[in-house]
């Protein structure tokens, strides 16, 4: 029996699989987390120096691939067996091994997210195109929300190829038609566009950015557009009650910007796995 045979025939090792694939990918979307933002910001200073005619400096190499990974602190380089998802992180004990500074939480947690989430779209949609483009829109998402956390950005770097994506699978109708793709991800960008504008008209002021109407848009082009008042809905009320609970618990002004993207992305997830059962419940209890 070939690999592929085996995965489709014994779900427990799609699982499997799936799950040590997710961890290994986790680590690599820890560097895209941390790097892509200085990648842009680097490029965005590169065309500001082009626009005022100075003459560009030569840079050292850059990207997600070079310089390899090391300790921002000491500079330690990360060897392979320090680059092992998760356990490394433990049998260091939460620190570098050259200069003792606490590594941040969030390093295992992203990687025994990918690893969890990616194992249970594996389960969840069984062998099959489902669940690797589940998997990829995961990863996907994962990346974006933590980015967004981190600087209040949605690279159009991912949100763009993975609205592209969303379209491709649905070319065959993986998740939805492709009608209800294209529909999606014109509705997913017009509703939050609007909603900015008037936000905008009435106050002032910018209630989101740009990137979160791509995001939208990239998850209508994912799972339809029937699925964007779910996905809208689940990411505003937990963002409500976030926003509220920080302004409350930290005494954070409401002047201080909270990231939408974690919250959309969040919505599109739970959309993902259980969006049609939601909806039919929905449905059922209107009728009554």
């Amino acid at each position: 029996m070939s690999l592929f045979e085996v995965l489709q025939a014994v779900p427990a090792a799609f699982v499997l699989v799936c799950l040590f694939l997710g961890l290994i990918v986790g680590s690599f979307l820890n560097v895209v987390i941390y790097r892509l933002p200085k990648m842009m910001e680097r490029g965005w200073q590169q065309q500001c120096a082009e626009l005022r005619g100075e003459e560009l400096q030569e840079q050292t190499a850059y990207n997600l691939m070079v310089p390899r990974s090391a300790c921002p602190n000491c500079k330690h380089a990360i060897s392979a067996w320090e680059n092992i998802p998760v356990v490394s992180y433990l049998i260091l004990g939460g620190k570098c091994k050259g200069c003792g500074t606490h590594i941040s939480l969030r390093y295992p947690l992203v990687e025994a997210c990918t690893g969890l989430l990616s194992a249970y779209a594996a389960w969840h949609f069984g062998f099959g195109a489902v669940a690797v483009g589940a998997i990829l829109l995961i990863w996907a998402l994962l990346t974006l929300s933590a980015i967004d956390f981190d600087t209040q950005l949605l690279p159009d770097d991912i949100t763009l190829p993975l609205l592209w994506l969303g379209l491709i699978f649905n070319a065959s109708g993986v998740f939805t038609s492709l009608p209800n793709a294209v529909f999606g991800a014109v509705l997913g960008y017009m509703v939050l566009w609007l909603v900015y504008w008037l936000f905008k008209l009435v106050t002032g002021k910018e209630g989101m950015g740009y990137g979160d109407f791509k995001l939208l848009a990239a998850l209508g082009a994912w799972l339809g557009w029937q699925m964007l008042p779910l996905i809208i809905m689940l990411s505003s009320l937990v963002g409500a009650i976030v926003g509220i609970t920080l302004m409350l618990a930290l005494r954070r002004g409401r002047n201080v910007p909270i990231p939408f993207g974690p919250y959309l992305a969040g919505g599109g997830l739970i959309a993902l796995f259980w969006g049609d059962a939601l909806t039919s419940a929905y449905l059922r209890l209107m009728a009554v």
